[in-house]
């Protein structure tokens, strides 16, 4: 292989460089080059030699280190007994582009896999193992990728309950931007994506560099700019002090670090769930529509009530039903039985059969809700078994909903759940379960010693046994809502839960940027009653449902309350999903840049672009009156497209008088070119604050 190496696909080239014997520098992560002569740009790329941190030119490379001068995050944090601290790798061994490297003076050897993905997505991650004869302790192992002087901007996200991934910007200045996630889960307030990019980067323009870490339990990641001239963003797992020591022999490995480059937040976008489509495991028959009993029955669990509830479902179109929390134990409320995974002879003095039964008859497949990694102090298991909970040493941390955290890495630990799980699974009929994780980790110890890394492992280790032992059963990351939410959780379940705000006025913002990851498939997105639970917010079906349409479609509202009215709207917008769905789950996500910050523009356009659905959303009272055109984005434009409104979405609130006027084109709708409709658009009618219409463009 050459010193120099070229990767291109869909559109970006990564250009890898080990001349000399050291660690890959990136030379180039961007727009393609197309075929180049190597030398030159090595050449051209080459830093200038000054500077005071070391003489000669300081390189970087995807895992940097000081002794190339670099005096910046270095990529291994680490010592033996304070000595080793300073590593100085050289590769020994290139296969392809994984880079075996040692250190014979610390005694590690460094593994290094840089790829680039057939959707354009850069993916990297290190392992280090100690060829030693001492323990060495591992406190950060980092990756990099280098975003040129251009990137200015930096896009990542905050959040917190029901405010999941709201996105923030600063400017990209010298010195260290970190976002550090010590809730032993993905975390409401991890950085998601951290995107660089050009001056006012937006859904449609500027060039973007972005990365997501993949992992699910504490992470870090960080932008910086030096006085070198580099700028980085760099990733992995934060380790909590003492939590990687390796033995003589043992291998610590990062999390994936994922690099998605493109002009516009839309094609950042694709790059993502393009890889994540063409996963062996993303699922691939329709993703049915949901019914779940949380938010129409919370804890009252009542057979007569809920069979009822299935068939008001099933008379809808639904074609999954799910139990939620409170089926099991002493699970009245949140305050016991959590950890005991037996059904309540209490509730259920039958067991689950019945009702199992009721909704498969139906038509329906049946879902469970479960929390394997926790535990109330008030249950049968905590009290059996307290050294079970994970702890700093001789107390408890404190309790958050009532709630400890069970030890994953306890050995038996491990095997109750996956056996009490197991078990449910082979004597029911269960198709799903909704799989939540309602605390942070706090003080979080295995032995007594850190153990949100071992946490994290066993839990990937659960989901792979009964994934294993239970293939079909499909599995939602939920957590709290949307608080697990990243790509090595998705590798292993098939729908993440985005938060537990089903406002629709909240969810049109929650929903965009966790689809900035995230394919729609895969997002949870369910329609709540006419009230929200979580904000007493009130908005018509019209709203809700159009707002539940762009992802994993589903209902959470008790229909037992709802009128005639309502539930025969409700029954035309699911039959519009189950039209749609092949459409939305395979199409590349769109969003417009508007200019007026009340209305937001986005939708679905097929592979081909041959057919495409918009959402035009108000979302609050515009300063602009009546409303000017809206652009659709993603055509093809050198077609020709139908374009007109989409029943039921096509009236606000089912109501044709809503507007007065009509639009004159309202009516048969217009063709014209997808240049046209991308550069000019169509004349959007008024809407009311908290309201949306939809469009469907097909090619003529």
């Amino acid at each position: 292989m050459a010193d120099v190496t070229h990767l291109r696909a869909a559109g970006v080239s990564l250009v890898l460089d080990h001349r000399g014997g050291t660690l890959p520098r990136v030379l180039h992560w961007g727009a393609d080059l197309g075929p180049v002569d190597l030398d030159s740009l090595a050449l051209a790329t080459a830093p200038q030699p000054v500077g005071y941190s070391a003489d000669g030119p300081v390189e970087v490379a995807v895992l940097p280190e000081q002794s190339a001068g670099w005096l910046g995050t270095p990529g291994l944090v680490g010592n033996r007994a304070g000595r080793a601290f300073s590593t100085a790798f050289r590769v020994v061994e290139v296969d392809g582009t994984t880079y075996r490297a040692v250190d014979e003076a610390a005694g590690l050897e460094l593994r290094l896999e840089v790829e680039l993905t057939d959707s354009g997505l850069v993916r990297q991650r290190a392992s280090v193992t100690n060829t030693g004869d001492s323990d060495f302790a591992v406190d950060a192992l980092s990756v990099t990728l280098p975003v040129p002087a251009e990137a200015v901007e930096i896009l990542d996200f905050t959040g917190r309950w029901t405010r999941e991934r709201s996105p923030q910007r600063t400017r990209f200045t010298q010195g260290l931007r970190v976002r550090e996630n010590r809730t032993g889960r993905t975390g409401f307030d991890s950085a998601y994506l951290m995107a660089a990019g050009t001056e006012g980067f937006g859904n449609r323009s500027g060039e973007i560099w972005a990365v997501h870490t993949a992992w699910s339990g504490n992470h870090r990641t960080f932008a910086e700019r030096t006085r070198h001239a580099v700028s980085l963003l760099g990733s992995g797992e934060l380790l909590l002090s003492g939590e990687v020591v390796l033995a003589p022999g043992e291998t610590y490995r990062s999390p994936w670090q994922f690099g998605s480059y493109g002009v516009g937040l839309d094609a950042v976008s694709a790059r993502f769930h393009e890889w994540m489509r063409a996963r062996p495991n993303h699922p691939r028959s329709p993703r049915p529509v949901v019914v779940n009993t949380w938010e129409a029955v919370y804890f009252d669990h009542d057979l007569t009530r809920l069979k009822a509830l299935a068939d008001k479902a099933a008379e809808v179109g639904a074609e999954r039903f799910v139990l939620d929390d409170g089926w099991f134990g002493s699970r009245r409320d949140d305050s016991s039985g959590l950890g005991d995974w037996y059904v309540s002879d209490e509730v259920w003095p039958d067991g689950l059969g019945p009702l199992i039964d009721h909704v498969t008859a139906r038509g329906m497949q049946f879902g469970l809700w479960v929390e394997p990694e926790m535990v109330n102090e008030n249950s049968d298991l905590a009290r059996a078994h307290p050294d079970w909970i994970m702890s700093p040493g001789d107390r408890l941390p404190r309790k958050a909903r009532h709630q400890q955290v069970l030890d994953l890495a306890n050995p038996e630990a491990f095997k109750y759940v996956l056996e009490r799980l197991d078990d449910l699974l082979t004597t029911y009929d269960i198709a799903y379960l909704k799989w939540d994780h309602n605390r942070d980790l706090v003080e979080a110890g295995h032995q007594g010693k850190p153990g949100v890394h071992g946490q994290t492992v066993a839990l990937y280790r659960l989901l792979d046994e009964l994934r294993t032992r239970h293939p079909s059963v499909e599995i939602e990351s939920c957590s709290s809502g949307g608080g697990r939410v990243d790509l090595e959780v998705l590798q292993r379940t098939d729908r993440v839960w985005a938060s537990d705000c089903i406002d629709a006025l909240e969810r049109q913002s929650i929903q965009r940027w966790t689809n900035v990851l995230v394919p729609l498939e895969l997002i949870g997105s369910h329609i709540g009653a006419d009230t929200s639970h979580t904000t007493h917010r009130r908005h018509p079906v019209d709203f809700r449902a159009g707002t539940a349409l762009f992802g994993h479609f589903g209902i959470e509202w008790d229909l037992m309350a709802a009128g005639p009215e309502e539930l025969e709207r409700l029954t035309a917008w699911v039959a519009l999903y189950k039209e749609l769905r092949g459409l939305l789950h395979t199409g590349t996500s769109v969003h417009g840049d508007h200019p007026d910050p009340a209305v937001s523009v986005h939708g679905v356009v097929a592979a081909d672009r041959t057919d495409a659905v918009f959402a035009v959303v108000s979302t609050a009272t515009s300063e602009v009156y009546p409303t000017g055109a809206v652009r659709l984005p993603g055509l093809d434009p050198d077609r020709s497209y139908h374009v007109r409104p989409l029943p039921p979405g096509d009236v606000p609130d089912g109501n044709p008088h809503h507007w007065g006027v009509k639009l004159p084109w309202w009516e048969k709708g217009v063709e014209l070119t997808g240049r046209a409709l991308t550069s000019t658009g169509v004349q959007s009618p008024v809407l009311y604050p908290e309201r949306l219409i939809l469009l469907r463009a097909t090619a003529i």
